[in-house]
C-alpha cells in the first residue's frame, strides 16, 4: 500500500478465510482489480494452472483476508488482459485472450447483488477481438473502449458502448490520433479520460493522452522519454488527491525491465481539460505540446517518486495564468458561438425555404390526386362498357354458332331433298323402261299381272 500523504509504502499481510476447504489463491497476472464497499474484487486473469471459467476473489480490507466468491449464471470463460469496470452494482466485462491465447470480443455483466452472471447480445458493429485494452465509463451510460492488441496487431481505434440500447457505434475522433498501444492505463476524471503508458512491441507510448469523451477530442497532456518507466506496458494509474487537487499516480510497468518507480502528474488548470471545445484547442496545445521533469525527486521506501509536470506551466500555476487561458477559452467559444448562430440562422431560412416547397408539393399532390379520382372515374365507366360489350360479343358468338349449326342441318336437308328427288326420278326412269320391252314382249304389265293372278 502507498500512503499518498507519507508516501511511504507498507506491506500488507493476507490470509485465506478458514473453512473446511481451504482457498487457494494462485498467483495471477493480467487480472483486474476493482474497489467495491470494503472490499477490492480481483477478477480473472492468466495462472499457471487456468480454471476453465473466470474466478472472482475478494481481498477484505478491514480483515486482510481473501475469499472465492460463488457467482451463479454461465460465468465466461477464463482470460487475462480483459477489461472491467464497474456501472451501478454491476461490473461490465469485455474481451481479453483466452487460456489457449484465443483473442475474444464477448461482453458479459455481472450483478454484485445477485452475483449472477449474463451474456449481453450487443446490436451494431463490436470491436475486434482484442487484449490488454483500456475501457472507461461515461456518464453511467456508455462504455468507451480503446487500443489493445490483437497478438501482433497493435490498435488505435475507439468504440462506444451505449449500455442502455446496448449497441456499439464507432464516433470520429478529433484532434490528435494517439497512436496505436497495448498495455496502456487510464483513469477519468469528469468527463475527460487520461490514458499512460502502452507500447506496440517496438517502442513504448511516451504521450500522455487526455480524451474528452464528450466530444471525443484527443489532447496530448505530457510527454516523456521512450524508455522513461512511465512508458511502459502493463503500468497501473489511479486518481489521488495532492493538497485539493486531483492528481494522477502511475506504477510499475514493464519497458525491457521491471519497473517499481512512482510517477504523480497535476493536471494543472483543469479548465483547460473540461472545456468542451468541439475541436481540438489551440489553448491546450500550447502548454502541452512538450515536457520537462520537474527538477525536485524525493525519496520513498524501496524507490522514488517523481513528479511531471507540463512544460511551460508552474507546478503551482497562478490565478492569472489560469484568467489568461480562461479568456483565451471564452473568446474561442465566442467565435465559435457566432459560427454556430450564423450556420442556425442559415439553416432557419433553409427550413422555410423548404417548408415552402414542401407546401407546393402538397398542392401539387392535392391536384394530382383529384386527377387521379377523375382518372380512375373514367376508367370505371369505360370498364363497365368494356363490360357490357364482352357480353353482347358472347350473346353474338352464340347466336353465330346457332346459325352455323342451322346452316349445316339446312345444307344437309337439301342434300337429302336432292337425293330424294334423284331418287324419285330414277324409279321413273326404270319404270317406264319396263313397260315398253314387256309391250314388246306381248305382255303389258296390267295385263301380265292379270294373267298372274289367275
Amino acid at each position: 500500500v502507498l500512503d499518498f500523504r507519507s508516501w511511504t509504502w507498507s506491506k500488507v499481510g493476507t490470509k485465506a478465510v478458514e473453512s473446511p476447504s481451504p482457498v487457494n489463491i494462485a498467483p495471477c497476472a493480467g487480472h483486474s482489480l476493482i474497489p467495491w464497499g470494503n472490499k477490492l474484487l480481483s477478477i480473472a486473469g492468466h495462472m499457471k494452472d487456468p480454471s476453465e471459467t473466470i474466478q472472482v476473489k475478494a481481498f477484505d480490507l478491514q480483515t486482510g483476508t481473501w475469499s472465492m466468491l460463488k457467482t451463479y449464471g454461465k460465468p465466461p470463460v477464463s482470460r487475462g488482459g480483459q477489461s472491467v469496470n464497474l456501472v451501478g452494482t454491476t461490473l461490465v466485462i469485455f474481451g481479453g485472450q483466452g487460456a489457449s491465447r484465443t483473442l475474444l470480443n464477448d461482453l458479459y455483466i455481472l450483478d454484485l447483488e445477485t452475483m449472477t452472471w449474463d451474456e449481453i447480445d450487443v446490436a451494431g458493429v463490436a470491436p475486434s477481438p482484442r487484449s490488454d485494452h483500456a475501457a472507461a465509463v461515461h456518464a453511467e451510460r456508455y462504455l468507451l473502449v480503446f487500443g489493445g492488441s490483437s497478438h501482433a496487431t497493435f490498435f488505435n481505434d475507439l468504440h462506444v458502448l451505449d449500455l442502455q440500447t446496448m449497441e456499439w457505434s464507432k464516433p470520429a475522433q478529433l484532434g490528435e490520433l494517439p497512436t496505436p498501444r497495448a498495455g496502456h492505463a487510464g483513469v477519468t476524471i469528469g468527463e475527460n479520460w487520461f490514458i499512460a503508458g502502452g507500447g506496440d512491441n517496438k517502442s513504448g507510448a511516451s504521450k500522455t493522452i487526455v480524451l474528452n469523451m464528450s466530444s471525443f477530442v484527443w489532447s496530448v497532456v505530457t510527454s516523456v522519454e521512450g524508455t522513461a518507466p512511465l512508458a511502459s506496458e502493463g503500468l497501473s494509474l489511479v486518481v489521488g488527491s495532492l493538497k485539493g487537487d486531483d492528481i494522477l499516480v502511475s506504477f510499475g510497468g514493464y519497458n525491457g525491465r521491471y519497473n517499481s518507480e512512482v510517477n504523480i502528474l497535476n493536471p494543472s488548470c483543469k479548465l483547460n481539460l473540461q472545456s468542451n471545445i468541439t475541436e481540438a484547442p489551440s489553448a491546450v496545445h500550447n502548454v502541452t505540446n512538450t515536457t520537462r521533469d520537474l527538477r525536485s525527486e524525493f525519496e520513498i521506501e524501496q524507490g522514488k517518486i517523481r513528479e511531471i509536470v507540463m512544460d511551460n506551466v508552474d507546478s503551482k500555476p497562478t490565478i492569472s495564468e489560469c484568467e489568461k487561458t480562461n479568456e483565451r477559452i471564452i473568446a474561442t467559444l465566442k467565435v465559435e458561438k457566432q459560427e454556430l448562430e450564423s450556420s442556425l440562422s442559415e439553416e432557419k431560412l433553409q427550413s422555410l425555404q423548404l417548408k415552402q416547397q414542401l407546401l407546393e408539393a402538397e398542392t401539387r399532390n392535392a391536384e394530382l390526386y383529384k386527377e387521379l379520382q377523375s382518372v380512375r372515374g373514367q376508367l370505371g365507366t369505360e370498364q363497365s362498357r368494356c363490360f357490357k360489350l364482352e357480353v353482347e360479343v358472347a350473346e353474338l358468338r352464340q347466336k353465330l354458332q346457332t346459325m352455323e349449326t342451322l346452316e349445316k342441318e339446312l345444307e344437309l336437308l337439301q342434300r337429302q331433298k336432292a337425293a330424294s328427288e334423284q331418287a324419285a326420278l330414277n324409279a321413273k326412269q326404270r319404270q317406264g323402261a319396263s313397260g315398253v320391252w314387256g309391250w314388246l314382249a306381248g305382255n303389258p304389265p296390267e295385263y301380265t299381272a292379270i294373267d298372274n293372278h289367275a
